[in-house]
């Protein structure tokens, strides 16, 4: 028994049809409109000062993974990086939706006034992997605790500047897991 409804297949609605299978495909591929009121330069500042801290400290607790002596430095080092691989990819997808770049300018002048007073130089990377054994140990809390000391100025400010909700909750959890670490952090540098 032949079920086609009458009419339905003639040249003008097949060309129909397919016009708006077009039209919906293209709407597929259109990225989403960027709504600028969702988030605010705090939100970007943030997201892009805190991928430039992630990629730092994961170098840092990355050698430290391998090279520490004392066990509770290594499981320090290995939760963080599970947490920045996380953190990492949630914070470049937002940059990518509002269509920010990843790290900012660093002409716009955006950072007067603290400039490279939160980054790690080459020659901290360079000069811990000189140390062996407990100087080496020493070091890399030296290191992973001026990364997270960094890392949370720029957490508070989101948390008290930022105007995207979602960005406004990531701040408050890592204020909650970063403290935590830094207290470990600072028993192993006492101890």
């Amino acid at each position: 028994m032949d079920r086609r409804l009458a009419g339905s297949g003639g040249p003008a609605c097949r060309a129909a049809l397919t016009l708006l299978l077009l039209c919906l495909l293209a709407a597929c591929g259109s990225p989403a409109p960027v709504d600028e009121k969702a988030f605010n330069d705090t939100d970007v500042m943030f997201l892009q000062m805190g991928l430039g801290h992630i990629t730092e400290g994961d170098r840092v607790a990355e050698i430290a993974e391998g090279r520490a002596t004392n066990p509770e430095i290594r499981a320090v080092a290995t939760e963080l990086r599970g947490q920045w691989r996380t953190e990492r990819d949630t914070m470049a997808g937002w940059l990518g939706q509002w269509q920010r770049p990843l790290a900012a300018d660093p002409s716009a002048g955006l950072h007067a006034g603290h400039g490279d007073l939160h980054s790690l130089r080459e020659e901290d990377f360079e000069g811990l992997v000189r140390f062996e054994g407990a100087e080496f140990d020493r070091a890399a809390v030296a290191l992973l605790l001026g990364n997270l000391h960094n890392a949370m100025e720029t957490i508070r400010m989101e948390a008290g500047g930022g105007s995207y909700p979602q960005a406004v909750d990531l701040a408050e959890r890592m204020t909650e897991s970063r403290q935590g670490q830094i207290q470990r952090l600072l028993a192993l540098a006492a101890g």
